[in-house]
């Protein structure tokens, strides 16, 4: 009798969240995964390594002349200070947002992306959609994130590689100009950190 490939795949639930718990599940009862050490890669992903350091990142070079020279001359350096760095964010290049150029980052070979500061990937980025249309037609993969350039803005592709990871530093919105370092990060995302979003007001 034929073996069904499919049969032990329709054991999974198709939600991706629920797929990884039931993996995960798997996981610590075959004694592969220790739950306290999966338990502390998870609190320092979600705590300590993510979007939020890159939005400290972003809103002291907003406020600190000094401080955004030294990151458009060595981002890895000037990052460094704030204390984030490691693994995937030793070779970091700062791009700025201008009213006459605005930048998005795309990895085309696969997914290099820069974790000390985004934090973990989001699975649109790692699709094969975006990382051919991202360069194809950027303008338009824009416009499906909610950016509506102007015709007279230019846009640039960054290719993020295994050697050098972007961190786009996008433009100060107006009317934060009273806020502090901490109000200002809340006004910046992943996604405009990548270029596939403005800064703006937070919800």
């Amino acid at each position: 009798m034929p073996h069904d490939h499919a049969e032990p795949h329709s054991l999974l639930p198709s939600d991706p969240e629920l797929r990884a718990r039931a993996l995960e599940t798997i996981l610590v009862q075959k004694g592969l995964v220790d739950p306290a050490a999966l338990n502390a890669l998870i609190d320092t992903y979600q705590n300590e390594i993510g979007p939020q350091n890159g939005a400290r990142v972003v809103a002291r070079a907003w406020l600190d002349p000094a401080f955004k020279a030294r990151l458009f001359k060595d981002a890895t350096a000037a990052i460094a200070e704030l204390g984030f760095m490691g693994r995937q964010g030793e070779h970091m290049v700062a791009v700025e947002n201008t009213p006459e150029v605005h930048n998005i980052v795309v990895c085309t070979l696969c997914s290099c992306y820069p974790w000390p500061v985004l934090g973990i990937p989001p699975a649109w980025y790692k699709s094969d959609a975006y990382r051919s249309r991202a360069v194809r037609e950027p303008r338009a993969v824009l416009a499906e994130f909610g950016v509506k350039l102007l015709q007279s803005q230019q846009v640039r592709v960054w290719d993020s590689t295994a050697e050098i990871r972007y961190l786009v530093v996008p433009m100060r919105p107006n009317g934060t100009g009273g806020l502090n370092e901490a109000e200002l990060a809340a006004w910046v995302s992943r996604n405009s950190m990548i270029g596939t979003a403005l800064a703006e007001r937070p919800a």
